[in-house]
């Protein structure tokens, strides 16, 4: 006769987990995953379509919840790897937008320049 929580079963012992599919331990980092998704597929957009702000928010957002995953008990190692993979995603975003080397394009953002003199606060108009 099988034990009611699965017994030797690792399938269903994980389905019937703190952290498995009945829980928001698991929906709420599998949601999230849309973010990592998203910044992946704006990797073919050019530099100039990226938002520098959200960007930025997005990458303070991920290392806010990378933090709180590692924190919550039980720890959450899915929420923790879909906002890594965020993360990294948001920081190659950011590098690119800022004249870093784009692996989709195969080169260095042009209009990179502009950008740093807008962030910087001079219009680059001499005066």
């Amino acid at each position: 006769m099988t034990p009611i929580n699965g017994g030797g079963n690792p399938l269903i012992r994980w389905f019937r987990s703190p952290t498995g599919p009945m829980t928001t331990h698991f929906w709420g980092p599998a949601a999230n995953w849309g973010f990592a998704v998203a910044g992946l597929v704006d990797m073919k957009k050019p530099p100039e379509m990226v938002s520098e702000k959200m960007t930025f928010a997005l990458c303070i957002y991920s290392l806010l919840f990378m933090r709180f995953a590692w924190k919550v008990q039980p720890r959450n190692m899915l929420l923790f790897s879909c906002h890594l993979t965020n993360e990294v995603v948001q920081l190659y975003q950011l590098q690119r937008k800022f004249g870093g080397f784009d692996i989709y394009y195969g080169k260095h953002n042009k209009n990179a320049d502009a950008l740093k003199r807008k962030w910087s606060g001079n219009s680059g108009s001499g005066h």
